[in-house]
């Protein structure tokens, strides 16, 4: 049974999307996966949702006997590491899967039948067992490599991350000082054309014994997502019941002073450019290969950007940090002799803001705003105004820098979109 719903109303859509984008005191994210050297997998079916109200049939990879999840299992590994994925297929049509990691050396791939990629598993064909040695730390992508353009548009993709041998590989993104941080996130980057879905969801159900013949050169996306969420979506808390299929969510959360590493995963068709409000990011490493002039330097050709320019199939390692400096004022509201906060920007120290600020009644509230303009402090709201940064942190809206991207089927607010949360120094971040 096709399970597409209709559409809600637009006025009704955008009011509950802006409701949802001021919950987000409990949506704290870090990357989620599974830390192992040995991974059991299996293609399977279900349904995902978006955040305009509707679902769409998709494929994807699940964890052994779980359900499907969009993407999949985010596998963490150590370098050094032989990793060994083995794959099963429940697809309910005879179409064969399997898995490709690009990046990786010497991939040996053992039962199956051979296919144009590697090997791939039929449904009910027994499995297929890849291995290989995880030689470089990085962050890479995984995908389907059996009729890609239609799998892959399904949903059958993930990431792979690969920790360093190193003394701290838990804060350092390779093995070099240059690239410590104190908070990671993943960020996977896919599109969907929900028309397509809904072609192979009415095929299946129409000849289940057929393997769906679908023309993906008609390829039109109107779905973006991050880490298999439209926003605001990729604001609530990871594992949510009522998304079982994607657990993952994705709210970057610093305090001033820390350095932040983005994970940032291309697994769609298209470009997608991952804007960062706030301050540019430092580009340390594309496809798993620290940006240095030669072994040991670390990343002295780290390349500074308002935007990353993210290129299907490829990876990208990025730094980020913000301490308010050169904004000309104090974001703490200190006086001139007051202490310096930790991290904090010391030019500015005691400056004023250099504007009046408004009365009360004459302002306009964001949700987020916790009625003063200093970090970590809260001051008048109009009767009924409940701050939804209840930190009284500072915010600031992460998306894709191509606009169509950041709708849901056309309706803004949504699609490759999230938040980060600057913290005052106190407020723990997991």
């Amino acid at each position: 049974m096709n399970q597409l719903t209709c559409k809600c109303p637009r006025l009704l859509n955008v009011v509950m999307t802006l409701l949802l984008l001021a919950v987000t005191n409990v949506a704290w994210a870090v990357v989620d996966g599974v830390t192992s050297n040995t991974f059991n997998l299996t293609a399977r079916a279900d349904y995902v949702s978006s955040a305009d109200g509707n679902v769409h049939y998709a494929w994807g990879y699940a964890s052994g006997s779980g359900r499907m999840q969009y993407p999949g299992v985010t596998m963490i590994v150590n370098q050094g590491d032989t990793v060994t994925v083995t794959l099963s297929n429940a697809l309910p049509v005879p179409a064969p899967v399997s898995i490709v990691f690009p990046g990786q050396n010497n991939v040996v791939a053992s039962g199956g039948t051979p296919g144009l990629m590697t090997n791939e598993v039929l449904p009910g064909g027994g499995s297929v067992t890849y291995s290989f040695v995880a030689g470089n730390p990085g962050t890479y992508l995984y995908h389907s490599g059996s009729n890609p353009s239609l799998q892959v548009e399904m949903g059958m993709l993930g990431a792979l991350i690969v920790r360093p041998a190193s003394p701290d590989p838990l804060h350092q993104a390779y093995a070099h000082p240059g690239t410590a941080f104190d908070h990671e996130y993943l960020f996977l980057l896919t599109e969907m054309d929900p028309l397509i879905h809904a072609q192979v969801d009415a095929l299946v159900t129409a000849n289940p014994s057929a393997a769906p013949a679908v023309d993906t050169s008609t390829f039109r996306p109107t779905l973006w997502f991050l880490n298999g969420r439209n926003a605001p979506d990729t604001l609530l808390d990871a594992n949510v019941p009522w998304l079982p299929t994607q657990p993952y969510n994705c709210v970057p959360r610093m305090h001033a002073g820390d350095k932040i590493l983005l994970r940032v995963v291309d697994a769609g068709r298209d470009l997608h450019p991952l804007h960062t409000h706030g301050n540019n990011t430092w580009t340390i490493a594309r496809d798993g290969r620290l940006l240095e002039s030669a072994p040991g330097m670390g990343p002295d050709l780290a390349e500074s950007n308002f935007t990353i320019r993210a290129v299907p199939g490829e990876t990208y390692d990025a730094t980020f940090e913000w301490t308010g400096k050169n904004l000309g004022w104090d974001v703490y509201g200190h006086a001139p002799g007051d202490a310096l906060a930790p991290n904090e920007y010391a030019a500015d120290h005691g400056k004023p803001i250099p504007v009046i600020l408004p009365n009360v009644q004459d302002l306009s509230y964001g949700p987020h705003y916790s009625g003063s303009p200093y970090l970590g402090q809260f001051g008048a709201l109009p009767p009924g105004q409940t701050p939804q940064g209840e930190n009284g942190g500072y915010f600031h809206m992460w998306h894709s820098h191509n606009e169509k991207e950041i709708t849901n089927d056309d309706i803004f607010p949504g699609g490759m979109m999230t938040m980060l949360i600057i913290e005052p120094i106190g407020v723990t971040i997991p």
